[in-house]
């Protein structure tokens, strides 16, 4: 068996989870609960600037609402002390489980990282550096108009004499200046870099914060991270954290730089292509389970001739493998989203999907606020189950089960190549049949009906379209004769007669 693999999700609270964000998380937890690992969060919040109250909260709600487990993170003591408190009940009690130190907060570390940068520049493999933002914007504005990219090296310095007790920042030396940076992607295979092209990278800013690149080897090492899993936008900034490694002489994690996720026009997924966080697609009616699911399949997919493509989560956990995603940008279908969520639904039993609907039905305004009402909607979920492909999909199937209706105009009331006279008369002999009919249940009724349209010289569709709008006041609903028998004789009956009525002339 493989060795046990530790990876970590690591957000930064500066907006709502990216669901690209949720792909890379989603393969670092597979990997983990394949190989008995574990698998943690930590919230990277070093960028005051961009810091968002509230953000850390919804992160780890999200991942609650997906049902990933952590085996680390945060706790309660953690998230009320960050700068807006972003505490909530199903925080951790104890963040460090399997193992795993805390903090995870990164702004809670921050002693970690002055001193790390401290051994780095008594060990040479960084400086102290003090240009201005308008110093730097100027070097940058000429290396432009020499049609160069620019990057600071030490060389490039105003002031060279800076002390350790006046503002400044720490930068990383390349080393060697001219050489190349070389190491092993698990997805890519192996990576060059010419060390020219790499910059000076600060390390420690001039607030006593860390950048992420410090912050994130700082935090990897000590937390034993072994596989470091993240979007290939962060290719550019490999060799600066493979040479902090190296300089520091800690063991490399195995890197895994996963390919973009593109939206159907080959462009990168952004809000052009519509849902973006991970509460979208939940207010949408997305199942997690399907989220899960499809996110997985954006660039893994089992291999050896395996063509699944529905998933449980401990399916998911059996089969996954780090090898078997693939380094081509991955596109999202909201098309096979859509149908993956619909098979989730199917698989749901009958009271798990009762139960989910009730908030978006709530939401649509049809209260189940009642045992009454609950046994009810438990009647109608098997019955919706194969027409729905998101959750938000019920409320005009189930409506008219909770409310009384409008009596339809009289175009709904009559039949295909019929007319309002034959309409009529078909309604008329529907409400006898009904009046009296024992047992009044799903497929005894649908037989009676059925012998009714022969003795009325009717095809189904004719007779059948026009009891479904005069009982439900929709051309489309869940299977006819058991929204008949759920409704009950006597609500079909009152309707029945309000149709009938509106097709009777004065005096018929």
């Amino acid at each position: 068996m493989t060795a046990k693999a530790r990876t970590r999700f690591a957000p930064s609270p500066t907006g709502e989870l990216h669901i690209g964000g949720v792909r890379t998380a989603i393969f670092s937890w597979l990997l983990a609960r394949h190989t008995g690992g574990e698998f943690y969060i930590r919230i990277e919040d070093t960028d005051r600037e961009r810091y968002v109250p509230g953000a850390t909260r919804r992160i780890l709600e999200a991942f609650d609402w997906l049902g990933i487990d952590l085996d680390g993170g945060p706790d309660h003591d953690e998230l009320r002390a960050m700068p807006s408190n972003e505490d909530y009940p199903g925080a951790l009690d104890d963040g460090e489980y399997k193992g795993i130190p805390g903090p995870f907060v990164q702004s809670q570390r921050l002693p970690l990282y002055k001193q790390w940068a401290e051994w780095l520049v008594a060990h040479g493999y960084a400086y102290r550096a003090a240009e201005t933002p308008e110093e730097l914007s100027r070097m940058r504005a000429e290396a432009q108009a020499r049609g160069q990219t620019f990057v600071f090296r030490e060389e490039m310095r105003l002031r060279t004499d800076v002390r350790p007790d006046e503002p400044h920042v720490i930068r990383m030396r390349v080393l060697p200046r001219d050489g190349q940076t070389e190491f092993d992607d698990l997805i890519r295979g192996h990576l060059t870099f010419d060390n020219a092209q790499v910059d000076d990278q600060v390390l420690l800013k001039m607030d006593g914060f860390p950048t992420y690149h410090l912050a994130v080897v700082v935090d990897d090492h000590l937390q034993g991270v072994t596989h470091v899993l993240r979007g290939d936008d962060w290719l550019p900034s490999a060799p600066k954290h493979v040479l902090l490694y190296r300089y520091f002489g800690w063991p490399e994690p195995r890197w895994a730089h996963l390919p973009n996720v593109l939206g159907t026009d080959g462009k990168k997924l952004s809000k052009r292509h519509g849902a973006q966080s991970v509460f979208e697609f939940r207010d949408q009616g997305y199942l997690p389970e399907a989220l899960i699911n499809f996110l997985a399949l954006l660039g893994w997919a089992p291999g050896g001739g395996d063509e699944q493509n529905v998933f449980t989560r401990d399916e998911l956990i059996a089969k996954f493998s780090i090898e078997r995603v693939g380094s081509s940008p991955a596109t999202f279908d909201y098309n096979k989203l859509d149908w993956l969520n619909g098979v989730h639904i199917r698989r749901l039993s009958d009271a798990d999907l009762a139960e989910r609907l009730i908030p978006f039905l709530e939401r649509a305004g049809i209260c189940i606020d009642s045992p009454a009402r609950r046994e009810l909607l438990l009647k109608i979920a098997p019955h919706i189950k194969e027409r729905l492909k998101k959750l938000t999909d019920a409320a005009p199937l189930v409506d008219f089960f909770f409310a009384d209706i409008s009596t339809p105009p009289m175009d709904a009331l009559i039949g295909p190549k019929m007319d309002r006279q034959s309409s009529l008369e078909a309604l008329r002999a529907t409400y006898r049949l009904v009046e009296s009919f024992e047992p009044f249940e799903d497929a005894p009724l649908e037989q009676a009906m059925r012998a009714l349209c022969a003795e009325l010289q009717l095809k189904p569709t004719q007779l059948f379209t026009i009891v479904r709008n005069a009982v439900t006041g929709k051309p489309v609903t869940p299977p006819l004769f058991a929204t008949m028998a759920i409704l009950g004789r006597e609500t079909c009956l009152t309707r029945l007669a309000r149709a009938i009525s509106c097709l009777q002339s004065p005096g018929e």
